[in-house]
């Protein structure tokens, strides 16, 4: 019996290799074909706000991807731990013009949803902690890295101010 069964946990863990490998190594032709102008992996690292007065936490780790569909726009979303320790999901639309576009720097705009704060009366779902965001970002990238920083606008009934949000990219 004990041989079997340590020859099934042999086995198990050789085939979740191989099925991690194959993953990591299979390029998809479907997203590829989807985010033509560039499929980038952001991971959130932090952020500073504005208000004296207060303690936030600082350090928020999270990740996210961006899928470029347009030389001008993008589809994003992902997760991270907010400057309330709790978990917040996102996801929406970037839009980032040529003219608005030099070299290795772009001003871009993003318009979506949040969630893990409380928004009060114009948030939704449970206890009205998903609501909308609309905020300036400043796009940096050289070759295959980058970063994003975002100016997120204050939301009042979690007593939030103004806060920058940074994040590192790494394209694909």
């Amino acid at each position: 019996m004990h041989s079997w069964l340590s020859r099934f946990r042999s086995l198990r863990v050789g085939l979740l290799g191989l099925a991690a490998s194959a993953a990591f190594a299979w390029t998809p032709s479907a997203p590829a074909a989807i985010c033509r102008d560039g499929l980038w992996a952001d991971a959130m690292i932090g952020s500073h706000h504005f208000h004296p007065d207060k303690d936030f936490e600082q350090f928020n780790p999270g990740i996210g991807a961006e899928c470029w569909v347009a030389p001008q726009w993008a589809v994003t979303g992902g997760y991270f731990r907010n400057s309330l320790s709790k978990p917040s999901f996102y996801g929406g639309g970037v839009w980032g013009p040529d003219f608005l576009h030099w070299n290795h720097i772009r001003l871009a705009a993003i318009v979506g949803i949040i969630s893990g704060y409380n928004y009060g009366s114009y948030g939704f779902g449970h206890n009205h902690t998903i609501g909308p965001v609309a905020a300036p970002l400043v796009m940096l990238d050289y070759k295959r890295v980058g970063a994003n920083i975002i100016l997120i606008p204050p939301i009042p009934s979690s007593d939030l101010p103004f806060t920058l949000g940074f994040m590192l990219r790494v394209k694909f």
